[in-house]
């Protein structure tokens, strides 16, 4: 145990009381000021997200940038029209009520407000992880010099994310810090940009002396190992071919350490082999090859297949990054040569095409042409130069001259294309035409712009 641990769990033993006092006068205020009702003349929702991170962080003493990341960790900042993640978490701060962890029932208690409101209205939702933040801060003992320095919060935020065990805990707690370190976009006007800073946080939780995510998988090389609980899976002999017949595709609604946790919570009744993290395509094992994980909602299925779920909800196309795309693809492609699995679309599937299946994963945004050519190890089926005479083409995130505009290619350069797609038609060097082509995750150039060889869609490449 390091010494500034040692000190505050001190000095938590002195203040706890007198904490949880001053949170709850705090809140009384806040109960009377409905957090969820605009007032007249409010600025557009931009501006008023702003608003509402700016004020809980003033009003709880939390770092703002902080609470943007743990926002922008848990959701990307979606709060997804008040419906629940897999976990059971509401809003874009991801406030918890399942029989483990309850953070929407605390937050409701330290801010006097609904658990509705917590539920759907985005103020109230931050406004309700500050104060449980908060809470979990003055626990710790964190003094009110102690609130300025974001490092000191990191215990908090592990706490916050409900995790099973302090490595796991570590993993939830990183991505929100290795967030703060590199700073990033959040996609919100109102909260465009968080700046990255140097960060050092202490990672001495309670309980915890490995600063690893825990073992490795003995089924895969790269995989980290945090088992399920035996409530959530069943223990099996499948043997090590022939008895694994399908690879099933799911997205996790909600965020890559809390389902991992998820699965760890004996209420869930549900778990995956597999799990993938967004950013960087990270995975970690929870349920053995040789085990049955309870994921694809059909027991004959279950009994003959891996489960593989992927951080992310099925309306953000945002998650699916392509070194996440990369990576599973990796293990599918792996699984698929273990297991005597043809590399086809009859037995990779996505979880809403087992038969009875009530889920849409992995929805529509899932590019299954780019996952099944990485699977088959047929990246960059199609090339083409670019010809802009002289200048920049601009890359765009869909098929369209509408589309954000989220990167550019050099005059002269030469791209492989993934895949084709119908958009806006556009008169370049080649000619006028409405064909498009996907050079990368979510990042296609107008086929007007590139000399492929062939007029419009390329033979042999499948269409976006």
């Amino acid at each position: 145990m390091t010494a500034r641990l040692a000190a505050r769990r001190r000095r938590g033993l002195l203040s706890a009381m007198l904490a949880a006092t001053l949170v709850l006068t705090a809140e009384s205020a806040l109960a009377a000021a409905p957090v969820s009702a605009a007032p007249e003349g409010a600025p557009p929702a931009a501006a008023r997200l702003a608003t509402a991170f700016d004020t809980a962080a003033g009003r709880y003493d939390v770092p703002r940038d902080l609470l943007v990341a743990l926002g922008y960790a848990e959701t990307r900042l979606d709060g997804h029209g008040g419906a629940p993640s897999a976990a059971g978490g509401y809003g874009m701060m991801h406030l918890v009520s399942n029989p483990k962890l309850r953070t929407l029932d605390e937050a409701a208690t330290l801010t006097g407000l609904s658990r509705a409101a917590l539920r759907a209205d985005a103020a109230a939702n931050i406004a309700g992880a500050a104060a449980v933040l908060r809470s979990y801060a003055d626990q710790a003992g964190l003094s009110a010099a102690g609130r300025d320095d974001v490092d000191e919060w990191y215990a908090a935020v592990a706490r916050y994310g409900g995790a099973a065990s302090p490595a796991l805990a570590r993993v939830y707690a990183d991505a929100v810090y290795d967030l703060l370190g590199t700073g990033f976009e959040t996609g919100h006007p109102g909260v465009a940009k968080v700046p990255g800073r140097q960060v050092a946080p202490d990672r001495d939780l309670p309980g915890g002396e490995s600063d690893g995510p825990g073992i490795l998988s003995t089924d895969y090389g790269p995989a980290a190992w945090a088992p399920a609980s035996t409530s959530n899976y069943t223990v099996a002999s499948r043997p090590t071919s022939h008895s694994v017949r399908y690879i099933v595709i799911h997205v996790t609604q909600g965020s890559y350490a809390g389902s991992i946790s998820w699965f760890q919570n004996p209420a869930a009744q549900a778990s995956a082999h597999y799990t993938f993290r967004s950013s960087d395509g990270a995975v970690t094992q929870s349920v053995r090859e040789k085990d049955i994980a309870w994921h694809a909602g059909n027991w004959t299925y279950n009994t003959q297949s891996i489960g593989i779920e992927h951080e992310g909800y099925v309306d953000n196309a945002a998650w699916f990054t392509d070194a996440m795309y990369r990576a599973s693809a990796t293990l599918t492609r792996s699984l698929a040569n273990k297991y005597g699995i043809p590399k086809t679309r009859t037995h990779i599937i996505g979880h809403h095409e087992v038969p009875g299946a009530t889920h849409t994963d992995p929805g529509p945004n899932w590019n299954w042409s780019y996952y099944m050519q990485l699977v088959n190890q047929q990246t960059g089926v199609g090339s083409g130069t670019v010809n802009t005479e002289g200048v920049s083409l601009n890359v765009r995130s869909g098929p369209g001259t509408g589309y954000a505009v989220v990167g550019s290619v050099a005059d002269g350069a030469t791209v492989s294309i993934y895949c084709q797609a119908v958009g806006t038609t556009v008169t370049g060097p080649y000619g006028t035409s409405n064909v498009w082509d996907r050079i990368g995750t979510n990042r296609y150039v107008s086929d007007a712009y590139v000399l492929t060889g062939h007029d419009g869609f390329i033979p042999g490449v499948p269409r976006c």
